[in-house]
Order: structure tokens, then sequence, then C-alpha cells
């Protein structure tokens, strides 16, 4: 029995439902007690502004080490990061804000994300499969032939997600200031794409 396989591919967008934001506090002293007593005062203004309504603290990471100035210690360093997780984003922009008031070493995000991409794929899916269904019917028109039953169907390669590019602010340390004005930057949830591939084998009938 004569058989065509194709490949198939679909895509869909749906709109960011989440976000995630890293920011860093980094002080530095003349030992390591010092540099975290420091590390300690720095971050005490900001462990509130996390305790908020659709705000999660994924992870703090903590990191301690000794400077070196060729082989001499020149006081110590001390760090610590978090990964947060926006689940409400009508409050990203205060959120944002109050972090980069407190005078982050470093700052990046929002990354968009998909709080549950079961919808999405399953469109994916069927645009997939109807993708390469489509590819057959031509081949077997092409050969004078009629298509049959879908006799193998598999799962394809890639990622099957493939989020656009999101915008992202970056912030430095100093002194800390006044909260600045987030939504100016238009920090829009972003698109989402999710794509699917697959691959199915067909009969074809005289």
């Amino acid at each position: 029995m004569a058989e065509v396989v194709t490949r198939g591919t679909g895509r869909v967008e749906r709109t960011a439902d989440r976000a995630e934001v890293q920011v860093n506090f980094e002080t530095v002293g003349a030992t390591r007690n010092a540099a975290v007593d420091e590390l300690t005062r720095r971050v005490a203004s900001v462990e509130p502004v996390l305790d908020r309504a659709g705000v999660e603290v994924r992870s703090r990471r903590l990191d301690v080490h000794d400077n070196w100035d060729g082989q001499r210690r020149a006081g110590s360093r001390a760090s610590q990061q978090y990964v947060l997780r926006v689940h409400d984003l009508d409050r990203l922009d205060d959120l944002l804000s109050a972090l980069v008031a407190a005078e982050p070493t470093w700052l990046n995000g929002p990354n968009w994300q998909l709080a549950t991409d079961t919808e999405a794929v399953r469109a994916a899916q069927r645009e997939a499969v109807a993708d390469a269904r489509r590819r057959a019917e031509g081949y077997a028109e092409a050969l004078g032939a009629r298509l049959g039953t879908l006799l193998k169907l598999s799962d394809g390669d890639g990622e099957p997600w493939e989020p656009s590019v999101g915008r992202s602010v970056a912030a430095y340390g100093g002194s800390v200031g006044d909260a600045p004005r987030m939504e100016e930057l238009n920090l829009e949830a972003q698109q989402i794409v999710v794509t699917v591939r697959c691959t199915a084998a067909w009969s074809l009938l005289d």
C-alpha cells in the first residue's frame, strides 16, 4: 500500500498573563561580616515590597566572597538575587517602580510567560495536523490519487515555546531615590507564540 508522509506546523499567539523579574542587590565591606551586614540593611526595605498580592518570590540566592587584588585580599562582597513571578500584571509597574527606587545592582525583566499553555498547545496541535493533511492532500492530487486514512502521527521536533521579544528594564546601583514612573516605559504584556510540529503518514488510494 502506497503512503505519503508530511510534516505540519501549527502556530498560535496568546497574550502573556504572567511575568518574571530578576533583581540583584550587591554590597562591599572590609570583611565578609561587614558586607553581609550592609546587604542586610540594603534589602530590609526591599522585602516589604515583595510581600504583595500577585507577587511570588520564586527564589532568594545569597553569594558572599572575598575580593582579591593579586595576592592581597581587598575586602569582601555580598549579593542577594531574587527571582520574582508576577501573577497580577496590573501590579507590575508599581513593583518595578519600587524595585528601581531601591537602586538594585541590576534588574532584568519582565520576561513574559503564560501561566498555562494547555489551551494554546491544543490549538497549535490542531493547526499542525490540519497543515499536515493539507500537504498530504496536495501530494495525493498531484499523483492522481485519493488521500486515505491516517496511518501514523508523531510529535515533531523543536521547542513548543517561542516567545516574542519582550521589553526589559535594567537598573544599576547608587543611592536610594524616588520611585520612577515605570508606566512611561510601556511595559505591556507581549505576545507569546506557541509552535507545534508533527509528522503524519497517510495511505494513498487509487
